[in-house]
């Protein structure tokens, strides 16, 4: 299914049958200066869905993921959170709806885990809301929920690659957002961390029914982890779709320039990809 058409904006108030979509991009332009890295792109984001967003380095994914969680603005076009647009939304509203959790975060040396999950109860005190039980009951819950819980008192530079990504995905956690946007979580991961981490995404989302976006590299566990696959080349939406619609032999050709056998695997229920090699077109006159 190849995104080709602009549709009219939808409210939280979804035609039936529809979830509501809580993220939208409409007309999105984003650049770094004078270069465009994501142009003119529509996409939603339905309410209770993970979308793993692909595509190959440069194309714009972590780019859009940073205007969907307001940290860049809009050369033209907009995002929408929940029908408005996010940068008139009051930023402590937004921080208390959408959690984003960077590519690489890099927190202070000597910094506990229990301390850096602390810090995602930031946006909801201020100077006349202090530390509360409620915060308490929520960093506990977070660690809980990641297996973090008897790691509380360790630090993070203690920890392996897959405990850390759990650390910060708890830290997320304890923002109690409804939207929960991962950028690359599985990076610099082997690949039982990378399993690790991504159990986790899908337990929390069946468990709490939080809206997850997540950029991934593997297309293959983002085809096994994901509702909704969305692949990017040069800054536009190519696909979008199901694991199964998006992910075909022609798609990673065209996207990745990578010759793949695209095989559907019973056990997992979704495709899986199979290299081949790079892509060559013929030479001319052939």
């Amino acid at each position: 299914m190849t995104e080709t058409t602009r549709t009219p904006s939808v409210t939280p108030e979804t035609a039936a049958g529809h979830p509501p979509v809580r993220l939208r991009a409409e007309g999105l332009t984003l650049a770094y200066g004078d270069r465009p890295v994501v142009r003119d792109l529509d996409l939603d984001i339905p309410e209770g869905t993970v979308t793993a967003v692909v595509g190959p380095n440069g194309c714009g994914k972590s780019t859009l993921l940073r205007a969907f969680g307001r940290l860049m603005k809009p050369t033209s076009g907009s995002v929408l959170l929940d029908g408005r647009p996010i940068h008139r939304v009051p930023t402590r509203e937004v921080a208390g709806l959408v959690g984003l959790l960077p590519q690489s975060p890099v927190a202070p040396e000597g910094l506990s885990v229990a301390d850096l999950v602390a810090r995602g109860r930031h946006p909801h005190q201020t100077w006349y809301r202090r530390w509360s039980s409620d915060d308490e009951a929520a960093v506990e819950e977070a660690l809980r929920a990641t297996g973090t819980y008897e790691l509380a008192e360790r630090t993070l530079d203690e920890l392996s690659g897959g405990q850390r990504q759990r650390a910060w995905i708890a830290m997320a956690l304890a923002q109690r957002t409804e939207l929960l946007l991962l950028d690359e979580p599985t990076n610099h991961l082997d690949l039982a961390h990378q399993i690790e981490v991504l159990d986790l995404v899908r337990d929390l989302h069946r468990t709490t029914g939080r809206t997850v976006v997540v950029v991934l590299h593997d297309l293959s566990l983002a085809a096994r982890y994901a509702d909704r696959l969305v692949a990017m080349k040069e800054g536009r939406v190519a696909a979008l779709g199901t694991p199964a619609e998006v992910l075909t032999e022609e798609l990673v050709e065209d996207v990745f320039g990578v010759r793949a056998r695209v095989r559907h695997d019973d056990e997992a229920g979704a495709p899986v990809v199979i290299p081949l090699g790079r892509y060559r077109p013929p030479a001319a006159g052939k």
